[in-house]
């Protein structure tokens, strides 16, 4: 008899959890019969990804109505206010849809606290996994509701031995119950389909720099943008593309438009195929506050992009190997990046061949196939 998998990830924008959510649960379904995987649409927001999870063996099961739409996303207090009326909205139908789905297990990604506080008063047989990412801020509530809900988790993962070693350091968990596992950036099939279905001829190789991710204070993109203006002045024609979408757009736009910027810094908005640039590029650069190690990174690693990253909070430089595998710099600091990109430029050919080696081979640690060993090594062993 199959085990049932349910998905807990209420994703309100087109952040990376939306690609592990989707990656991990088409690999519980792609490479074992023995799981019926499905992703719990708790107000809509897989509506869009429902096709081609159907496509790949996984489905969505509909909590109560349809209101993503409905929802404010942009912005730190709209955002807050969105997760409020996703708690508020799905509390009773939680509960029902655990009583009558009764799943083997229940994979939380986003929105944490709602699960977690009806798992711990209400006696239901599943068992949780959870997973934290980023760089969780350990406030009184969370601290106090993971301790509570400690003993009511079955497993908790995440996706670099840094957090792993806090989350144990901060003696809210059983040791034993913390656990590393991959993320499943990498989709093998997926990445040979967008590199062979678009013409990269439009692209000049190796002309310029790449950025990506949510246009948020996290991916610090205006620290970027003052670091990048002071290697434009050694070197006028060095162009540097960012995609992404987010609220601090026009921000963003202001801040190349003041420092005359235009010419060399584009903002290029979200793209399907990031992978067209990253393949094409000079180098990746990784201004973020605080990673996991980024999805970004990892994906450029794959591509054979030379990744230039901040030294910030777990991840970037397990993943770079502390700099073997790419160029660090201290995080947020004033002329870090300036100098890193000039090191960049004087950097042996040589050099930064061995380092992308390096990085790719780093990579291919998150392939889906590697995160599918993990997740079902979980399940079997209970």
């Amino acid at each position: 008899m199959k085990k049932s998998v349910y998905y807990w990830s209420p994703c309100l924008t087109n952040i990376a959890t939306v690609k592990a959510t989707i990656n991990s649960a088409i690999s519980l379904a792609k490479y074992s019969n023995h799981y019926n995987v499905k992703i719990v649409n708790v107000c809509g927001e897989w509506n869009k990804y429902k096709n081609y999870l159907l496509e790949n063996n996984v489905s969505i099961e509909n909590l109560s109505f349809d209101y993503y739409n409905l929802l404010p996303k942009n912005g730190f207090i709209k955002y807050r206010i969105s997760i409020l009326i996703i708690f508020l909205v799905s509390l009773i139908p939680l509960i029902y849809f655990m009583k009558s789905k009764k799943p083997d297990y229940f994979i939380i990604h986003m929105i944490t606290s709602l699960p977690l506080i009806l798992f711990n008063f209400l006696n239901f047989r599943t068992k949780t996994i959870l997973r934290i990412s980023g760089s969780p801020k350990l406030n009184n509530f969370r601290k106090k509701l993971w301790m509570i809900s400690g003993k009511n988790i079955f497993m908790i993962t995440c996706p670099t031995e840094d957090l792993r070693k806090n989350l144990i350091n901060s003696s809210i968990f059983e040791k034993n119950k913390v656990i590393k596992l991959y993320d499943p950036v990498i989709n093998i099939k997926e990445f040979i389909r967008k590199k062979t279905k678009n013409n990269f001829e439009d692209i000049k190789d190796n002309s310029f720099f790449i950025a990506a991710g949510r246009l948020t204070k996290q991916k610090n993109f205006i620290y970027l943008i003052k670091e990048f203006k002071k290697f434009c002045k050694i070197y006028p024609d060095e162009k540097l593309f960012i995609f992404g979408e987010g609220e601090l757009k026009t921000k963003l736009l202001n801040e190349i438009k003041k420092n005359n910027l235009s010419e060399n810094i584009k903002l290029h908005g979200y793209t399907e195929n990031i992978y067209k640039f990253m393949l094409k590029s000079k180098a990746f650069i990784l201004s973020s506050l605080w990673e996991d190690p980024g999805f970004v990174i990892i994906e450029s690693a794959f591509c054979n992009s030379m990744i230039i990253s901040s030294n910030c909070k777990n991840g970037p430089k397990e993943f770079l190997l502390n700099g073997d595998a790419g160029l660090l710099f201290e995080n947020n600091r004033k002329d870090e990046l300036f100098k890193k990109l000039i090191e960049f430029k004087k950097l042996d050919k040589n050099k930064i061949f061995e380092k992308k080696v390096l990085a790719k081979k780093n990579s291919a640690k998150f392939t889906m196939y590697r995160h599918f060993l993990g997740i079902s090594k979980i399940i079997e062993n209970n």
